[in-house]
């Protein structure tokens, strides 16, 4: 765990350090200030912001609507189980109004977790695969990721948000193609920033699966829950997929690459039950996986790790 968080504060170091370059690159060049304090200052400002807005930025990115006991007693029943098995604080409990099938965990630390879960994956698991997905994402929050992914997704995902609104609906208002030309910067900003969070996310992905086996939960479940996840965000349409780009860190698996993932993970399935259970994931165990040069290409530059790769982990 403290290989985990030795990386994941290095990245934060590296977007510490990408944010002060910038300022003063923009700073010089257009308001001819310089000075090494006003933007160390001005830099640390903005991560304190990053730190204070960023749960309420995914609250409202997500849509999230905070529930109690009452509201979902089989949902607050797991949470708390595991919270107790994991010896954490007991985190809140929201479901976000989207569509897409999945889970995942944001706060400022481990005393201000949150786990939410989506509309979309309450009716699609079952109670062993839902518990795996709770204890995956209780893990970020036990293993004290939450912070770092909270803090470094914040920026490309608010750049993502501008790159989208003055590229696609800014430059009907204004035909000089000024709203082009921010939109094309934020896009860079938001491309070059998300690579750290990529990163990031892929690391963190791989210990929270340890994690959530760790608490009792079986390898299949989480293998099988993954497995009807994919092939739930493969049936979404574009706008759904769309509306989580900038969002896709937190999520247990990646909605954008299901369709291609649900080919790979179709094999697994060799009963055709749409679940992988004990028996599938054994065989995966003695099983070699290799990836072509395309695949660890489109793996370098995905929030996620192979979903492969991720399975036959959980096989051993």
């Amino acid at each position: 765990m403290w290989s985990l968080q030795l990386r994941m504060w290095l990245l934060l170091t590296v977007l510490f350090g990408f944010i002060y370059v910038l300022l003063v690159i923009l700073g010089t060049q257009f308001l001819h200030i310089s000075g090494f304090y006003f933007y160390l200052a001005l830099s640390l400002i903005i991560m304190f912001a990053q730190y204070m807005l960023g749960p309420k930025i995914v609250e409202w990115s997500m849509r999230v609507k905070y529930i109690n006991r009452q509201d979902n007693p089989r949902l607050f029943q797991m949470v708390e189980s595991l919270s107790n098995r994991a010896n954490i604080p007991m985190p809140k409990i929201g479901i976000a109004q989207i569509n897409i099938p999945n889970a995942f965990a944001f706060g400022r630390g481990i005393r201000d977790g949150r786990v939410c879960v989506t509309q979309g994956i309450l009716s699609l698991l079952g109670d062993d695969e839902l518990r795996a997905v709770l204890g995956h994402e209780l893990s970020h929050i036990k293993n004290r990721d939450v912070l770092t992914i909270t803090l470094l997704s914040v920026i490309p995902m608010i750049m993502y948000r501008i790159a989208w609104q003055f590229l696609f609906f800014g430059r009907r208002r204004d035909s000089r193609g000024n709203t082009v030309l921010i939109g094309l910067a934020a896009f860079l900003f938001y491309f070059i920033t998300n690579l750290l969070v990529l990163y990031a996310s892929r690391i963190r992905e791989y210990f929270a699966d340890r994690g959530s086996v760790a608490l009792g939960n079986k390898p299949a479940a989480l293998a099988s829950s993954l497995y009807k996840l994919v092939y739930g965000s493969a049936k979404m349409g574009p706008e759904a997929l769309k509306e989580s780009e900038g969002l896709k860190a937190f999520f247990l698996n990646d909605p954008s690459k299901a369709r291609k993932e649900i080919k790979e993970l179709s094999q697994l399935d060799l009963d055709k039950s749409g679940t992988i259970d004990q028996g599938e994931l054994r065989l995966l165990q003695n099983t070699p996986v290799r990836l072509g040069f395309g695949d660890r290409m489109f793996e370098l530059l995905s929030t996620h790790p192979n979903m492969l790769k991720r399975i036959k982990r959980l096989s051993e």
